[in-house]
């Protein structure tokens, strides 16, 4: 980095202050505030945090104006392409692709772990049959450290990197047994000659009273997804692991926490959110035209989910992948009935939004969200599920930003400042006087 320095000026001292003006690898360049409270006594103001760094980190680069989104250096179209999942993960906690017989032994450390402790079973039926798997997911996976916790030295790497195997090992079992219990079936054990995400198909949707045998092109979407949804750089949930770990809260906490931070809305429901719009739109009767047109309004508060992206002002590049498989799989497979007419729906949205002008001219392309939400449907995927294989999908970047802030000797515990307007010096009034 570089030893460039910004000059700050207080207009009413006259003092100045010169802070560090940092230089990333790629990106804007960043100002070190952190003596501006001491020579100034000033705080800075930024909502949302929307132009502060709160970390620096060598694991993901997004460049939302170019539509660029790499792990580790690489591009995520390479990835995408030549990679699978768990060769994915292994790059991200490794930090560099691996050769064969290092790809080898990870898929086999993360296929023998995928089992849960048998006490744990018990655990899922203290919920209430109609629990959301999220809420289920966030109480298992909070619960396992008191499970696992034989190696939960947080200041060893060693056991942080244990701890990062097993819950990506786990988190398929968890999610699919979150699912079959909501449902009231059984649960099924994962399967050592099963693929990462073939595993995962086989213990959500398989009964033991019959044979199943995943789908190769449900396995292949899938694992595409988990691979454009492993990691996105410094968003909330990621946020919020760091945060809670950096009060040295255990592994199982942190990620959680980011489970819990995933479940709004506004961050891991949108695919969710698509998808309700969908059925929003067929159930009105109305012509399709009718809700673009509102979108169109700014006199309208209607807006189209899953069209653009807060950080992608350009076409997101995950969705451009993940389209086509999402086309791929929804020619090759037969829907009928309301699935039928959602997709047509969803099909007829998309075009209108890459052919008409004011759509394009404001980069409100279809994202990963939107084309994440159809592939799920057409699997026969529960849309409260969605989510849960967001979170899935996110708990390796989770993990391994976190055990980024762990190895970092400058970390230190999550402290914002705020801006306080509230009153102050109010006298206390005694309780028989009011």
């Amino acid at each position: 980095m570089s030893t460039e320095t910004v000059t700050i000026i207080d207009d009413t001292t006259g003092k100045k202050v010169q802070l560090p003006l940092l230089s990333p690898t790629r990106g804007p360049k960043t100002i070190d505030i952190g003596t501006l409270y001491k020579e100034l006594g000033y705080f800075t103001y930024d909502p949302g945090f929307m132009s502060t760094a709160s970390c620096s980190s060598g694991i993901t680069f997004l460049d939302g104006d170019k539509g660029v989104l790499q792990y580790r250096g690489y591009a995520i179209e390479q990835l995408a392409e030549h990679s699978s999942y768990l060769e994915v993960c292994y790059l991200l906690i490794k930090g560099d692709l691996p050769n064969r017989q290092e790809l080898d032994e990870f898929v086999h450390d993360i296929t023998h772990h995928t089992m849960l402790h048998e006490a744990l079973k018990r655990f899922f039926s203290g919920f209430r049959r109609d629990a959301h798997p999220m809420a289920i997911m966030v109480g298992v996976v909070g619960a396992l450290a008191a499970f696992y916790h034989e190696h939960m030295d947080i200041h060893n790497p060693e056991h942080r990197e244990i701890s990062a195997h097993r819950l990506i090992a786990k988190m398929p079992t968890i999610a699919a047994w979150s699912y079959r219990y909501a449902m009231g079936k059984p649960f099924i054990y994962p399967v050592n000659n099963l693929s990462y995400t073939e595993n995962f198909l086989h213990m959500m949707f398989s009964m033991p009273t019959e044979p199943f045998t995943p789908d190769p092109l449900l396995a292949k979407a899938l694992d595409l997804i988990l691979i454009l949804h492993a990691d996105h750089e410094q968003n909330a949930s990621t946020s919020t692991v760091r945060l809670a770990g950096s009060s040295d809260a255990n592994p199982f906490a942190a990620v959680a926490a980011g489970i819990a931070a995933l479940w709004g809305p506004a961050h891991g429901g949108a695919n969710e959110a698509v998808i309700r719009m969908l059925m929003d739109i067929n159930e009105s009767g109305k012509p399709l035209q009718a809700f673009v047109d509102r979108a169109k309004d700014k006199k309208d508060s209607f807006r189209l989910m899953g069209f653009g992206h807060r950080v992608y002002k350009n076409y997101d590049p995950r969705a451009t992948l993940i389209r086509d498989i999402c086309h791929q799989l929804l020619s090759d497979m037969e829907s009928s009935g309301e699935h039928q007419k959602l997709l047509d729906t969803a099909m007829a949205l998309e075009k209108v939004a890459l052919e008409d002008d004011y759509f394009v001219q404001r980069n409100l392309y279809p994202n990963v969200d939107f084309y994440s939400g159809i592939i799920f449907l057409a699997m026969g995927i529960p849309m409260n599920m969605f989510t849960v294989i967001f979170a899935m999908a996110r708990t390796v970047g989770w993990i391994t930003q976190w055990d980024e802030m762990m190895s970092d000797p400058t970390s230190k515990i999550g402290r914002p400042r705020q801006l306080y307007t509230g009153l102050i010096d109010l006298e206390y009034v005694p309780l028989e006087k009011r």
